[in-house]
């Protein structure tokens, strides 16, 4: 009875603030509220970028035609000169001093007299012009002494991710296009709500773990100066992780899976071989940091084991059923969502871009301070924000606020952390016309700041109110996931793989991969968050259900097309690893190989 009325008093107090907080929102004059404002213009941010980078590698172009037109011109007046008589030679000489000191009268453009070039005005005169639009950028001239069987970790690692990204965005291909043509199938298993988390989990688990695992092997080996613990370890996980995306996919279009757990929906035996997965990864990683023979832990390696500690944790406490009843699994569930975002993927690859954006530009981080800053106010303010998915819930209030204030004191680490890798590309922007690994590292600086105070922004009250449940959260999550931590996968990848095979992919294609992506990325997301808006705002005026799904049809023809150019990037990205990793058995290290553990630890 005591327990009765306690409750009973809590209600009274905690409804009637629901209710009047609920009250003073309107939707009058939403284009003044700061996570608005604060959202349109993070997304400007994002489009001068990307015209600075076009421009940027425009300007590279013109600049790389005119050079090859000059020696061309060289080649050529040389030919002619091997040619020619002597007096022709001191002829021509004698017209050129001429000329140099020759000057024009101002009525040069009159009179019926035949063209002649007799004071030598023009440069060049090409009657079959033959120029390329582009030219191939500067290979990499390094190759880095790694022993055979890390190679061969990191390339399999690699290889598997490449193969569930094609599969997973394939699936989410499909998915979008099932917005504009439901009727597509009537087969159970391609249904929406069971492909959904297929596409999902295969991208999460598949694509992004096994790329950042297989790149961490090699970052660990790397800055703790010794061979990793155990080789047979490593190829333990990767089976078993393997497996879990393999066995988790079939039993989600078969419908087994585990209720409403977002990104949680494998059952729990599957997921019990990536949590195994987890706990060898960590304990090879733990091992080999814990025998290196320098003195230092190099900031990346507190990112990669600080992630793989929190996700070890954080599958444990998603998975026990006991406290999940209720309200206490909505809790649960925001907890596990946004941790998995942001401890396992965000935080393992920060502590990658730590390594391969120095080592990539051969300088050192910029600040090792900002890097421990951002590492302890992430751990410190992530853990806490979860809730901010269940605004306006039944949760108690005081955790809704808790999580809003968390979120935006993550603005501390998003600071610092994109100040240190911009800073370190500091008089490194000639790099873009050179390669594409630093316009990767910078799209993916850019949305790791975008993203993230976007996210901020959007936990505040009245932004919650307008965008949850709509399309805009897909287009945040995309934002995220791809814009952030895919880019900073690729970038990583094309900054290390040719110097571990030797063998560097065409600019062209690696240009056809960046373009792609991120032109279908910008497509994709603009358009969400666009249609997004005016479905919060039909739900908010009353309109009926169906009038906010026609309205976004047009968005979700944008969807459609933004993710076909990312399919399409996908598969240029395959094909690029196919052609490092080809053959890379016989192409022997250069002996010039930079150290990098010098760059990294100073």
């Amino acid at each position: 009875m005591k327990k009765c009325m306690i409750r009973f008093f809590w209600l009274l107090i905690i409804i009637p603030n629901v209710l009047s907080a609920q009250e003073k929102i309107t939707t009058d004059n939403w284009l003044s509220s700061p996570g608005i404002i604060g959202t349109f213009t993070l997304i400007a941010i994002v489009l001068v970028i990307a015209i600075v980078i076009l421009f940027v590698k425009l300007n590279g172009y013109v600049d790389t035609i005119k050079r090859k037109q000059i020696d061309k011109n060289r080649i050529a007046f040389d030919d002619d000169l091997v040619a020619m008589e002597e007096g022709e030679i001191d002829a021509i000489l004698e017209r050129r001093k001429s000329a140099l000191k020759y000057k024009l009268t101002g009525n040069e453009l009159a009179g019926d007299d035949e063209v002649s070039d007799e004071k030598g005005l023009l440069q060049r005169i090409d009657n079959d012009p033959d120029n390329a639009f582009f030219d191939e950028k500067k290979k990499t001239s390094l190759s880095l002494e790694t022993p055979e069987e890390l190679k061969k970790i990191v390339i399999y690692y690699i290889g598997a991710a490449t193969l569930w990204l094609v599969l997973g965005t394939l699936v989410g291909q499909y998915l979008g296009m099932k917005f504009l043509w439901p009727e597509m199938d009537s087969q159970s298993w391609l249904s929406f709500g069971r492909l959904r988390p297929v596409h999902t989990n295969m991208v999460f688990w598949g694509w992004s773990s096994l790329a950042m695992i297989g790149l961490g092997y090699f970052v660990i080996a790397r800055t703790s100066n010794v061979k990793i613990y155990n080789y047979k370890w490593a190829w333990y996980a990767w089976g078993l992780i393997n497996a879990t995306v393999i066995l988790g996919s079939l039993c989600l279009m078969a419908g087994i899976n585990n209720g409403g757990g977002e990104y949680r929906e494998y059952i729990w035996p599957v997921m019990l071989l990536f949590a195994i997965g987890l706990v060898i990864t960590f304990i090879n990683f733990y091992k080999t940091v814990a025998t290196r023979k320098i003195s230092e832990i190099y900031i990346s390696n507190w990112f990669i084991l600080a992630s793989l500690i929190w996700t070890i944790v954080l599958a444990i406490i998603g998975y026990l059923p006991f406290y999940q009843n209720g309200l206490g699994e909505t809790v649960i569930q925001g907890y596990y969502m946004h941790q998995g975002v942001g401890m396992w993927f965000m935080t393992f690859t920060l502590g990658l871009v730590y390594y391969f954006l120095p080592s990539a530009l051969n300088k050192p981080i910029y600040s090792y301070s900002l890097g421990v800053l951002a590492f302890w106010t992430q751990m410190f303010f992530y853990t806490m924000i979860g809730t901010h998915h269940f605004v306006f819930s039944p949760l108690p209030w005081w955790l809704q606020t808790v999580a809003i204030v968390f979120s935006a004191g993550m603005f501390i680490p998003v600071v610092a952390g994109t100040t240190n890798f911009l800073m370190t590309m500091k008089g490194s922007w000639n790099h873009i016309t050179k390669s594409y690994v630093l316009p990767f590292f910078l799209v993916g600086t850019i949305f790791y700041f975008v993203g993230s105070t976007q996210g901020s922004l959007q936990a505040f009250r009245f932004t919650n109110y307008v965008w949850h449940f709509t399309d805009f959260n897909v287009a945040h999550s995309h934002m995220t996931m791809y814009g952030i931590i895919a880019f900073f996968l690729w970038a990583s990848i094309y900054a290390i793989l040719p110097k571990l095979t030797g063998k560097e992919p065409s600019q062209v294609f690696v240009g056809a991969h960046f373009w792609l992506a991120f032109i279908g990325l910008f497509a994709y997301m603009v358009s969400l968050m666009a249609g997004g808006t005016y479905k919060g705002l039909s739900w908010i005026e009353g309109e009926p259900f169906i009038e906010s799904v026609i309205l976004m049809k047009p968005y979700w023809v944008w969807r459609a097309i933004g993710g076909s150019l990312m399919l399409a990037s996908h598969l240029v990205f395959a094909y690029n690893f196919y052609y490092m990793v080809k053959d890379y058995r016989r192409v022997k290290p250069s002996t010039q190989t930079k150290n990098v553990e010098e760059i990294t630890a100073q």
